[in-house]
C-alpha cells in the first residue's frame, strides 16, 4: 500500500512522522502517528507498542499530549497511534453530533448495521489492515508487539489483545471501557453498530471475554479516583473481579486526585512504557 508522509521531524534522536493512506478497511483515507526511536544499527528490528486513542480523539492528542517520546526513545521502542474512526466527505455520522457516537467515536468494531457498515470497520483496520502496512514501512519486530490504549481505546487495546493470544507481549490502558455491554457509552455504541443481538457484543468486552476463556499474563491499568465516568462507564471493579476469577495478573492502580485527561494519561505514560519494556526485551 501507497503512503504519503503528512510531516516528519526530529525529536530525542529519533522521529516523529504522521502518515496518511487509503484504506481497504474503512474505504476512506485514514491518518496514523509513527515515532522511531534512535536506532543502534540501522535497519534493526525494534518492538512496537500500539497506542488506541480514546473517544472524540484522533492519532494527534497522544502526539501532542502523551509526552511518551522520551521514554520510547531510552528504551527503544516504536509508538504507533492511529485514529479512532474513519473520516471524510460521505463518512455517516450522528444526525445529533453526538460526541460518543460516530466520527471520532468508532469503538474499534466492524460495524454490521446500516448506514454504519459501509466505512466503521476499526476492528478490521487496527487489527489487520495497519498492522501490514506498519510492518511493510517501519523496522518492527513483529514478535515484540505491545499494546496500550486510553477510555474506548483502552476498551480496543484489551478485546484485541484478549482475541489475539500470543501476538502481545505486553498490554497495557489508561481508564479502559471495560465492560461496554453493562456501561451507557457501551450500550449505545454497541447497540448501533453491531444491533440488538447482545451475543454480538461478547466478542467486544474485555470481561465477556474473559468470563468466556480469553486469558492474558498479566495486565496493568490505571485509573484517576476523580475521573468523573469512574463508577458510571469505566467500572474497573468488574475487570479486577474477572482477572481474579480467571487467575490474570492484573495490576490496577486507582490513582487519587487524577481525572481522565491527558494530564493523568502523560503522568503515568513514562510508567506504562517501562512495563511494556521489560515485557518486550529481545
Amino acid at each position: 500500500m501507497t503512503l504519503e508522509t503528512v510531516s516528519e521531524v526530529k525529536s530525542h534522536g529519533g522521529v516523529q512522522g504522521v502518515y496518511r493512506h487509503a484504506s481497504a478497511a474503512t474505504g476512506t483515507e485514514m491518518t496514523f502517528s509513527v515515532f522511531v526511536p534512535p536506532q543502534p544499527e540501522k535497519g534493526e528490528a525494534l518492538p512496537v507498542l500500539w497506542y488506541l486513542s480514546g473517544l472524540t480523539c484522533s492519532h494527534a492528542n497522544v502526539t501532542e499530549k502523551g509526552e511518551y517520546r522520551a521514554a520510547c526513545a531510552e528504551h527503544g521502542i516504536i509508538f504507533v497511534a492511529p485514529d479512532t474512526s474513519p473520516r471524510g466527505e460521505g463518512v455517516p455520522d450522528d444526525s445529533k453530533g453526538a460526541w460518543d457516537f460516530g466520527l471520532g467515536a468508532g469503538f474499534y468494531v466492524d460495524a454490521t448495521t446500516t448506514p454504519w457498515s459501509a466505512n466503521y470497520r476499526m476492528w478490521s483496520y487496527v487489527a489487520q489492515e495497519l498492522p501490514a502496512l506498519v510492518a511493510d514501512h517501519f523496522p518492527i519486530d513483529a514478535a515484540r508487539q505491545g499494546i496500550t490504549g486510553h477510555s474506548m481505546g483502552g476498551h480496543g487495546a484489551l478485546t484485541v489483545a484478549l482475541r489475539h493470544p500470543g501476538r502481545f507481549r505486553s498490554v497495557s490502558a489508561f481508564a479502559p471501557i471495560v465492560a461496554p455491554s453493562q456501561v451507557p457509552w457501551g450500550d449505545k455504541a454497541l447497540s448501533n453498530y453491531l444491533g440488538l443481538d447482545r451475543s454480538k457484543w461478547r466478542p467486544h468486552d474485555a470481561v465477556a471475554l474473559i468470563e468466556d476463556g480469553a486469558r492474558l499474563p498479566d495486565l496493568l491499568v490505571d485509573v484517576g479516583e476523580a475521573d468523573p465516568f469512574l463508577e458510571r462507564e469505566l467500572k474497573p471493579e468488574l475487570l479486577e473481579r474477572a482477572c481474579a476469577d480467571a487467575g490474570i495478573a492484573l495490576t490496577l492502580r486507582r490513582q487519587p486526585g487524577y481525572d481522565h485527561s491527558y494530564y493523568f494519561i502523560s503522568t503515568f505514560m513514562n510508567d506504562h512504557i517501562r512495563w511494556h519494556s521489560e515485557r518486550l526485551a529481545a
